[in-house]
């Protein structure tokens, strides 16, 4: 039962993190409250499976890992290479998405990013004049939404985690259970 409390509240963050990429498209700006809320979402998740398994490992990795990403990115933002919002939403990664999916955030992220830098810097790659425009002003500021590659890679690698929990539920008759 831990086990499907802790995938409804990964699944919560998808739409959170829609709106996150959203808002950072348009505005550049990732609030302190969607941060906050995506925390601790991530936290009850992290806290239903130390529970679940009894150890508070998981849970300490994740916030040596934030405490990490917060000390290596904080550099960056200091240097005006990327935004606060950016570096928070880096910082809480690990509560969401756990020790056992950075690997496959990593790889959507360096994806996406990729993928973000090249229609920003290639603006005529995009079939819509308008969004091109867009595209282009955001190109002749120097802005990347970068809120924008973090958030769909930690939905594909909460998606990817909630696949594999349920492929693991359901072959290992723990499914039956919960039914």
């Amino acid at each position: 039962m831990l086990l499907y409390a802790s995938l409804v509240l990964k699944a919560l963050t998808i739409p959170l993190f829609a709106r996150i990429a959203w808002l950072d498209f348009t505005t550049q700006k990732i609030s302190n409250r969607s941060v906050l809320l995506l925390l601790c979402l991530g936290l009850g998740s992290l806290q239903l499976v130390s529970v679940q398994s009894g150890s508070w490992f998981q849970m300490a990795l994740s916030a040596l890992s934030g405490l990490f990403l917060l000390i290596v990115l904080f550099p960056f933002w200091v240097l005006r290479k990327v935004g606060a919002g950016d570096v928070k939403l880096m910082t809480v990664m690990p509560f969401l998405i756990g020790q056992d999916g950075l690997v496959i955030f990593t790889v959507f992220l360096l994806v996406f990013a990729v993928l973000t830098t090249l229609l920003v810097k290639n603006p005529f790659i995009l079939p819509a004049g308008a969004f091109r425009l867009y595209v282009q002003h955001m190109d002749r500021k120097g802005v990347v939404p970068f809120g924008v590659p973090i958030s769909a890679a930690a939905v594909c690698a909460m998606i990817f985690q909630i696949y594999v929990a349920l492929v693991v539920a359901t072959s290992s008759g723990i499914w039956e259970h919960l039914n």
